[in-house]
């Protein structure tokens, strides 16, 4: 494995020639601020040989002795050519022209980016879309994107989980800033750990994503980039308020410390206190909860070395309760005893406290703009005591992860690399009930990735990474992505990659505490809770096409995924009385199609529509069947509208977000008394929010807002509510919203 490694890392320094000249060009001003210029023409006079520099501003273009003039130009600027003699580092500053006729071009950024050129599938949603909806965490940040499907877990607890390609989040790898984040003992209600206002934007990726990250990711990728103390306002607060007498507070307040150094103050609340029987079965449609998050961030600047730095800390206390609505922690919390004593009220405690410190440090070359190191590191402690009626499940999990990244050139710009090595570590102590199931778990491993990019028709990333793991062996994850430009505004992509990850049954699957099950483990002999790692392949085609419908910009996205697991851990729910882990025997996988119509009808009015149909099916021991509560088709429409801004900034915003589902399977009931029996399937479901904002300066707005303006309401969440600690209690048969209606109102301020 040693040489491996070695030979990974030694691969760019041995495949870089010495025949070129590199450099970068950027834009002059006064400050003389190392602003590159992306697309500038570089060529030999009298030549056919030239290049364009990339997004730095950075080139390499081929050396001979007979090559003496170097022409630079850019539209705007100042052609320049320069007198070369050696083979060197160049650095030079265009200067704007002051003899062109001034055209002006105005155009609205868009709210969700798709990229025409990058060879993966990935799209960014800027702070703009975030706007759209309250937005209070990561969880609820994605109600206005058609690719991420969110429902809640359960009857009682409100966990939203989100899906991707019809798979659960588990398989998505949720990273903050590139370091994943959402994993083991946070996989369930870790997206409510991350404030909406820390969030800068956030990257999709669909497909298995790039191995610089790892190994786990199965159907795609999330990053959230979080708020800069440099960029970010001086103060902010968000004061947030809703109809279920749900509160928020954020607050930002960010110091320039000195010329390199910044700091931020993040301070996030939110309490619930109200407990709510909407359907009237005796259990609370919500929980009742408080959460305190705090997040000190620091971050370094020095662009005249190179370096760039962020160190965050972060402390979370987060406490739920729930169950029915007579339940008072102090009296109530049960024992098997006090069942057999008649003193029988449901109720549940989460109660989770987290620490978190990571660090990133950048190094760009200043005088090789083209070379840079990356190095990431992070650590967490996770630690939750809960208990739902009789069953008890208490978690702690300490993590720490390492990752440095090497990125160069090959020649010259079209072909970069990525190289570098990451280690993780993850202990894990559960107490399920009365057994206790702990185990360490550590890799080591080295990755490159390759990617080809001649800007105008071709563009495709390849990487492979090797990873020695204590429980999972020695394996090899090769992942590829490609990007072909068939016609103007176009972009055909291609990609695959395989997956490989160990299933935290428990972590992963809390819902199932919240029932009557009992809990069943086919042991494999396996490594992990006796069961083998899950392996899948994802395969997938992607089209985008920009056009321009009646004089106004349009663009239209066809998707095609499949997910083919190789091994999976089955989570069978078929037998009402019991929940089975095991390892698949058969097949498994998902088949995911899209099609999305993004369209500016009018000037500042935007509509993005889409449906998609899911084909997800596994081999469970009972026969093949489709997963529970996954609809086959989906609809969704946004329309969002915003004025012309007037005098100080004064504006509206609307914005309204249409879904509709189609029916979704039940697990099987039939082995339930007839009144405890459901239908096989659910009915078909549409839900509408909406949002207004008013904008009265660049610094104050306020909105106001409604969730499930339609008010559908599923009648019997909660099964077997008038037996909670009978045999046929199940609060996992959750298929659309339970409360309700629900409005809110909030007022933004910064500085």
């Amino acid at each position: 494995m040693k040489n491996i490694f070695y030979i990974l890392l030694m691969l760019p320094m041995l495949m870089v020639s010495q025949d070129k000249i590199t450099g970068v060009i950027m834009e002059a001003n006064e400050k003389k601020q190392a602003i590159g210029l992306p697309g500038a023409n570089v060529f030999w006079l009298n030549t056919s040989v030239g290049t364009v520099t990339d997004v730095d501003g950075t080139f390499s273009i081929p050396y001979k002795k007979n090559y003496t003039k170097l022409v630079i130009s850019y539209i705007g600027f100042k052609t320049d050519t320069i007198t070369v003699s050696e083979p060197k580092t160049i650095k030079h500053w265009l200067r704007p022209t002051d003899n062109l006729d001034a055209v002006t071009v105005t155009s609205r950024k868009q709210a969700t980016a798709k990229s025409y050129l990058q060879a993966t599938n990935v799209f960014t949603v800027s702070s703009d879309e975030l706007l759209k909806a309250a937005c209070c965490n990561l969880s609820e940040s994605f109600e206005t994107n058609p690719s991420i499907d969110v429902n809640f877990a359960d009857a009682v607890t409100g966990t939203r989980q989100i899906k991707m390609l019809g798979l659960n989040s588990p398989y998505i790898l949720i990273a903050t800033e590139n370091i994943p984040s959402i994993r083991g003992a946070s996989q369930a209600f870790g997206l409510s750990f991350i404030p909406g206002t820390w969030v800068e934007s956030i990257q999709i990726t669909k497909g298995a994503g790039s191995v610089v990250n790892g190994y786990e990711s199965i159907a795609g990728q999330i990053n959230a980039e979080l708020v800069k103390p440099a960029t970010d306002d001086k103060l902010f607060v968000n004061l947030y308020g809703a109809s279920s007498e749900r509160l928020e507070l954020n607050t930002h307040i960010n110091t320039k410390v000195n010329d390199k150094w910044y700091t931020g103050l993040y301070l996030h609340g939110n309490a619930h206190n109200k407990k709510h029987d909407v359907n009237h079965d005796g259990f609370m449609d919500m929980p009742k909860y408080h959460q305190i998050n705090v997040m000190n961030r620091w971050q370094y600047t020095n662009t005249e070395k190179g370096f760039v730095s962020f160190i965050n800390l972060k402390f979370l206390n987060d406490e739920k309760q729930t169950g029915e609505l007579d339940f008072n922690p102090d009296t109530h919390r049960l024992s098997p005893n006090d069942i057999l004593n008649g003193n029988e009220v449901w109720g549940s405690e989460i109660d989770t406290r987290r620490y978190e410190v990571s660090a990133k440090l950048g190094y760009v070359n200043p005088e090789i703009p083209y070379q840079s190191l990356g190095i990431q590191t992070a650590f967490s402690s996770h630690k939750q005591d809960s208990y739902f009626g009789l069953n008890q499940y208490d978690i702690i999990h300490n993590s720490l992860y390492a990752n440095a990244i090497y990125n160069s050139i090959i020649s010259d710009s079209r072909h970069k690399i990525k190289t570098g090595i990451s280690y993780t570590y993850d202990h894990y102590d559960e107490l399920v009930n009365m057994a206790d199931y702990e185990r360490t778990e550590k890799s080591v491993g080295a990755f490159f990735e390759y990617n080809y990019d001649n800007l105008e028709k071709l563009n495709l990333t390849a990487g492979v990474r090797i990873d020695d793991h204590n429980l999972l062996g020695t394996f090899i994850t090769p992942r590829f992505h490609a990007r072909y430009t068939l016609w103007e505004k176009s972009a055909l992509r291609a990609s695959f990659g395989r997956g490989k990850r160990s299933a935290n049954i428990f972590a992963e699957n809390q819902q199932l505490f919240s029932t009557s099950r009992s809990i069943n483990i086919v042991n494999a002999n396996g490594n992990i809770y006796g069961l083998d790692p899950e392996i899948a392949w994802n395969y997938g085609v992607s089209y985008l096409q920009g056009f321009n419908l009646f004089g106004r910009k349009a663009d239209v996205t066809l998707d095609y995924y499949k997910t083919d697991f190789k091994n999976q851990v089955v989570v069978d729910y078929e037998n009402p009385q019991e929940v089975s882990f095991y390892n698949l025997e058969g097949d498994s996988y998902a088949n995911s199609f899209q099609v999305e119509l993004n369209y500016n009808i009018f000037e500042r009015f935007d509509l993005r529509m889409a449906y998609k149909y899911y084909d997800v099916k596994t081999d469970y021991n009972s026969g093949k069947l489709s997963k529970p509560l996954i609809p086959t088709h989906r609809l969704f429409a946004n329309a969002s509208y915003e004025t012309s801004k007037q005098g100080g900034g004064q504006q509206w915003k609307f914005d309204a977000t249409f879904n509709w589902l189609g029916k979704q399977r039940f697990s099987s009931t039939v082995a339930n008394p007839i009144q405890y029996q459901l239908p096989k399937h659910t009915p078909t479901l549409g839900t509408l929010n909406a949002q207004i904002t008013k904008v009265f300066s660049p610094r104050f707005e306020v909105y106001l807002g409604g969730e499930n303006i339609t008010n559908i309401r599923q009648s019997n969440p909660v099964l077997g509510a008038d037996d909670p600690f009978g045999s046929n209690f199940d609060t996992t048969f959750v298929y659309g919203p339970i409360f309700g209606s629900l409005y809110y109102a909030g007022l933004r301020f910064r500085i």
